[in-house]
Parts: C-alpha cells; sequence; structure tokens
C-alpha cells in the first residue's frame, strides 16, 4: 500500500506560480512512476504530467507543456509540480497519483494509489 498526501495548492493570481508537492509513504518510491492530474467542477479528472522512476523521462498534457515542470526527489520520496504562467483555466484540483513498475501512462486507469488533492485555484 502507498500512501500519497498532495500540498502546496492556494489560491494565485493568473500569471503566477505555485509549485505543488506530492508525498509519498509505504512502499519503494523509486518503484512508482508519478503522475499529476486535475479535476475542474463539473469535467472529467484529466492528465496533467508524468515521471518515470528514475526521473529520466517526463510526459505533459499539450496545455501545460511549457508551463509545468514536473520533477521528483527518491530520496525525499517526494514528487514536485513546478507550475508557471498560471491561467484561470488550471483551475482544478489537483491529485497526484503513483503507478507501480509504470513508466508514466497518460490513462487513470494505469495508476494504482491516489492522493485525497489539493485545491488550485487562479484568479483572472
Amino acid at each position: 500500500q502507498v500512501q500519497l498526501v498532495e500540498s502546496g495548492g492556494g489560491l494565485v493570481q493568473a500569471g503566477g506560480s505555485l509549485r505543488l508537492s506530492c508525498v509519498a509513504s509505504g512502499r519503494t518510491f523509486s518503484n512508482y512512476a508519478m503522475g499529476w492530474f486535475r479535476q475542474a467542477p463539473g469535467k472529467e479528472r484529466e492528465f496533467v504530467a508524468a515521471i518515470n522512476w528514475s526521473g529520466g523521462s517526463t510526459y505533459y498534457a499539450d496545455s501545460v507543456k511549457g508551463r509545468f515542470t514536473i520533477s521528483r526527489d527518491n530520496a525525499k520520496n517526494t514528487v514536485y509540480l513546478q507550475m508557471n504562467s498560471l491561467k484561470p483555466e488550471d483551475t482544478a484540483v489537483y491529485y497526484c497519483a503513483a503507478q507501480e513498475l509504470g513508466v508514466g501512462e497518460q490513462n487513470i486507469y494505469d495508476y494504482d494509489y491516489w492522493g485525497q488533492g489539493t485545491q488550485v485555484t487562479v484568479s483572472s
């Protein structure tokens, strides 16, 4: 079992930045690819970014490419999402997810564990 706890969400003006963190516990963190997803009110949960076990490969949704950066620190059991140039349409609950022995897929059904989410609100 893996427990995931996100933090770092909040209210920010358009054009601003936030850094989300997700701390994992319970299993060997480096066995897991990690992903960030988001869900806005009335919409389905969507892929944002993913990273493989070593951090050597990263993947992004087109909507965030060039603005968001995913990274991980296996020594701290933590994955990060640096979000720059935020837009009102980035407003959502952001979730981190873990995929055992994965490479960083974009499909939510490929992930084994999920955090509770952290709210990000971008005002115009």
